[in-house]
């Protein structure tokens, strides 16, 4: 959010190191230099491009809508090509209905507009293949001589997450937080060339390609690699794979006799081995489905208290197009756990949370259950591997 101090050496520096490369700037500083591992190829091609909007500029999922500016677009100027109030939009993302807007920034819509032709765009499990062939079929006729209206085919494609900006926050930080590059955390949301964002501002997460993977990189599965000037690692001499000699040794005093201890472990009392707690008692009204339900859904009574699965810390609390908080805890070995659904929060983002802690409770509208995700990096995975039973 801020532009760092610059200086003519170093513009030049960089300037002489751009035009002797024959790839593109690292924006994440993943890369390495000489010949130690390097992430930023797998940073880059992690996310697939963002979908390309309707002729007013929507794109449309089955939770929201976004709408994309044009070049010279204000928040008053979109808002009236899509048939929506100036003011309710301005007030939704933070910004004033005569604010200027860039081209290709994503401002979210606090309701939905007319769907565009086609629809929303839908998951790949709620799309049938013989819908997708017949919008093939259809696209291919169009190439023909004769000219008919055709019905236009629906989209296909993960909705992603959608992110609201909170004080402190930067795109650097957010692209860290859901482990995908800030270019392409730049490219879906139209932001400028210094990165900028605004407390308020609603961000798309950049979804994966198929078979993509977008855990951070582990150093540990590469050998060493000193940095320049630093000198070489001293190579293990000969003599340290080959095992001394036996003394001939003789000791200093008769060895002691000794008595077998008792089994303790017939009686005592062994903790779960269980990684993580169950947030509420109650019973899992909906299993996890992958790429339909990528959580639980627990039962619980209005006013319940939902606590932490696991130590871990606060790292984001944002809310869904409904206003309702989501609160996400961040734990070792890249672990996320999600809690939605929820109200009277009693934690903020960052604060440090043990396991058993509380942190908000079962709404006494709506549904009295519970919606738990865990998440492995990116992925979303099945809550009762980690969980414990009893």
């Amino acid at each position: 959010m801020r532009n760092f101090p610059r200086s003519t050496p170093l513009i030049v520096g960089m300037a002489v190191a751009l035009a002797a490369c024959d790839r593109p700037l690292d924006l994440d500083m993943r890369g390495a230099f000489g010949n130690a591992p390097s992430t930023a190829e797998a940073a880059r091609n992690a996310t697939a491009p963002r979908p390309q909007p309707d002729a007013r500029g929507i794109i449309s999922y089955p939770g929201y809508q976004v709408a994309v500016a044009e070049r010279g677009d204000t928040v008053g100027s979109l808002a009236r090509r899509i048939g929506a109030n100036p003011a309710e939009i301005a007030a939704f993302n933070g910004v004033q209905t005569g604010d200027p807007l860039r081209k290709g920034e994503v401002i979210a819509l606090p309701r939905r507009v007319t769907e565009p032709d086609g629809g929303p765009i839908k998951p790949p499990s709620d799309v049938d293949i013989n819908e997708l062939a017949d919008g093939a079929i259809r696209r291919a006729d169009a190439q023909s001589v004769e000219t008919t209206e055709l019905e236009p085919a629906a989209q296909v494609g993960a909705e992603p997450v959608r992110h609201k900006v909170e004080r402190g926050e930067t795109a650097f930080s957010i692209a860290r937080l859901y482990d995908v590059s800030i270019r392409s955390l730049a490219d879906w949301n139209g932001l400028g060339s210094d990165f900028a964002v605004r407390e308020g501002q609603h961000l798309l997460i950049p979804v994966a390609l198929p078979g993509e993977s977008t855990d951070p990189f582990d150093p540990s599965d590469t050998p060493a690699v000193t940095a320049p000037g630093a000198g070489s690692p001293t190579p293990t001499p000969p003599s340290a794979s080959k095992p001394l000699p036996p003394e001939d040794t003789v000791p200093a005093a008769e060895p002691v006799e000794t008595v077998a201890a008792p089994d303790l472990g017939k009686t005592e009392t062994r903790p779960s081995t269980a990684r993580m707690a169950f947030p509420i008692n109650g019973d899992i009204i909906r299993e996890y489905a992958r790429g339909k339900n990528d959580g639980i859904d627990i039962s619980g009574s209005p006013g319940a208290s939902v606590k932490a699965a696991d130590a871990g810390t606060v790292a984001a609390i944002t809310e869904d197009t409904n206003g309702i908080p989501i609160i996400v805890v961040k734990h070792s070995g890249n672990l996320l756990t999600v809690y939605s659904n929820v109200d009277g929060v009693t934690v903020a983002k960052g604060d440090s949370v043990s396991r058993g802690q509380k942190l908000a409770e079962i709404r006494s509208e709506g549904a009295s259950a519970l919606h738990f995700e865990v998440r492995d990096g990116f992925d979303s995975v099945d809550p009762m591997t980690y969980l414990n039973p009893s």
